[in-house]
């Protein structure tokens, strides 16, 4: 893993690290700026850049804990930390867009006057900030998940900013001051629409549910096509944190020397690196077994109670610095 990657990586993480603390600087400003020109817009606009600056955090917590050893306690590392932190992160965002979509219905009945020209600076500042933190996250997004939602939701934020932009123009030339809560409510959709998706996506990995990209079926009939498998079946998958695949299953295989069931187990784990799946646990059986409620239990053969072995396999291929793991060739 030469040194080059160590240092793409940690290059990344310093980047990241950079824009949460001005993503969080600049939202604190946003806020007072906001309560100071009494424009709701701004307001919802911190908001908004809050949830990047979460997203930005996760990216750079996700990077951190993929370097990190598993412990003793912590067998699969600590990336379900970071998945927590999101969906604790995004129910609370959903309130606070309820919050700014009430406010915004009360001030389209009264509206309120707006300070255009701090409406105006600030928002040409946050889209400096933001285009430089994109520029910056571009060369990096084609390697991890989190990094490419980072940069979607900066994206998202230079939007906004334009749209205050203009909105802070219209005010100063037309007076016209409905923009503003109208601005503040198409923001606030903004942040229910992006807190939706993590609250989604991080439930259904706290939930052990079903990795995203995956389909059950399609992943048996694969396994199933390797020479030697007769069944494939209690098969579990899923995510470890918010792009790491574990897989268990039950395989059953025809009575054979130990040799050959490996050969079918390192053919199994080739089909599996297809599917980004790189943690899997494989016991193998070359008897049915029963599933009862209480998981495999084993028919017993006459004579053969103890014939059968349960050869477990572990095959662990640790992907660093958030490299695609399918790169190994098998």
């Amino acid at each position: 893993m030469g040194h080059h990657h160590h240092h793409h990586a940690h290059g990344t993480g310093w980047v990241l690290r950079l824009s949460v603390i001005a993503t969080l600087c600049f939202t604190a400003f946003e806020i007072y700026a906001g309560f100071r020109a009494h424009s709701l817009a701004l307001l919802s606009d911190a908001g908004h850049n809050f949830t990047d600056a979460v997203a930005l955090l996760l990216a750079a917590i996700g990077l951190y804990f993929q370097g990190r050893p598993a412990d003793q306690t912590k067998t699969y590392g600590y990336q379900r930390a970071g998945v927590l932190a999101a969906f604790i992160n995004a129910i609370t965002l959903l309130i606070l867009s309820g919050f700014i979509i009430w406010e915004a219905i009360q001030r389209l009945m009264k509206p309120v006057g707006v300070d255009d020209k701090l409406m105006m600076w600030v928002s040409v500042v946050a889209l400096v900030m933001n285009l430089g933190i994109m520029l910056a996250l571009r060369q990096r997004k084609s390697h991890d998940l989190n990094i490419r939602a980072a940069f979607i939701h900066m994206m998202g934020d230079a939007l906004g900013a334009v749209a205050i932009l203009i909105g802070a123009l219209v005010i100063r030339y037309t007076g016209w001051l409905y923009i503003d809560p109208i601005l503040s409510i198409a923001l606030a959709g903004l942040i229910v629409y992006t807190a939706w998706d993590i609250t989604n996506e991080s439930l259904n990995i706290l939930l052990e549910g079903l990795p995203r990209a995956l389909n059950l079926d399609q992943v048996t009939a694969a396994m199933s096509k390797v020479d030697g498998v007769m069944d494939v079946h209690d098969l579990h998958i899923w995510s470890l944190g918010s792009d790491t695949h574990a897989l268990s299953s039950h395989v059953l295989i025809e009575d054979m020397p130990h040799s050959a069931s490996n050969e079918i187990l390192k053919r199994l784990q080739a089909v599996l690196c297809e599917f980004e799946v790189h943690h899997s646990t494989i016991q193998f059986e070359h008897v049915p077994c029963l599933l009862s409620d209480h998981g495999c239990r084993m028919e017993s053969v006459p004579g053969h109670e103890h014939a059968h072995s349960h050869e477990h396999s572990h095959s662990h291929q640790h992907s660093h610095d958030g490299e695609e793991p399918h790169a190994h060739n098998h």
